[in-house]
């Protein structure tokens, strides 16, 4: 088995246990950067009327409710968000909670859409779970329309400055670890959450990856003491 099938064999076995102890680890928090990413994509894109929204790792579909739920305020008329995930596991969750979205098994390197189908890509706290990235954001290239978004949300590693960074680094690789595994009754699973934030990770190489696939950046900033990164990259 390669690395990126126990990966995902890793979250076939944590789905069902995943949304509360996500709720518990990040203590809600996570709520308040999804909404960041869609009210500030929405704003970017500047279109009231969005055809597809593709959300890459959907997980148990968390995004997808997020995008919905901000269209509906914005008055966004949006037509179709579509889950794209490889496990099995986390997509049938997803499924009884969003009965009327369409979801697909597929990796984030090889997804079932034609060139230029899609007004944005969004992959949450996903994007370290996929070994060959640059594959991956070459394929959000081809599928996304000209000026297209995508939008990437994600723990990164970012220059230890302060004191509060240390805390931070503390609590992902101590006590997240012991918390997630005694929720989930599956610490390794949570132990490699830390492990899999590697120091390539960075919003730099991220961006430069993007670059590289075509895109320009529109927006990046880290959030809650530097956990969680958000970029918006348009397809040129």
């Amino acid at each position: 088995m390669g690395k990126q099938e126990k990966i995902v064999s890793m979250f076939n076995d944590i789905a069902k246990t995943y949304d509360i102890t996500n709720r518990v680890l990040s203590m809600g928090i996570d709520k308040s950067w999804r909404n960041k990413a869609c009210n500030l994509s929405f704003e970017l894109y500047k279109k009231k009327n969005i055809d597809k929204i593709i959300d890459v790792a959907c997980g148990t579909g968390d995004m997808i409710y997020f995008w919905q739920k901000i269209a509906k305020d914005n008055n966004i008329n949006l037509n179709s968000v579509v889950g794209v995930d490889p496990s099995v596991g986390m997509l049938d969750v997803a499924k009884k909670k969003l009965k009327e979205v369409q979801f697909i098994e597929a990796s984030a390197t090889a997804m079932p859409f034609d060139d230029n189908n899609a007004d944005i890509i969004s992959i949450s706290y996903g994007i370290r779970n996929v070994i060959k990235r640059q594959e991956a954001f070459n394929e959000f290239a081809r599928i996304l329309q000209k000026d297209g978004l995508v939008v990437i949300s994600e723990f990164t590693k970012n220059k230890k400055t302060s004191i509060l960074d240390y805390i931070t680094d503390f609590y992902m690789n101590k006590v997240l670890p012991i918390l997630g595994g005694f929720i989930s009754k599956n610490k390794e699973a949570y132990t490699y959450l830390p492990n899999s934030i590697d120091e390539f990770l960075t919003s730099e190489n991220l961006c430069k990856e993007l670059n590289e696939a075509g895109f320009e950046i529109v927006y990046t900033k880290a959030f809650s003491m530097n956990i969680s990164t958000l970029i918006i990259a348009k397809k040129l």
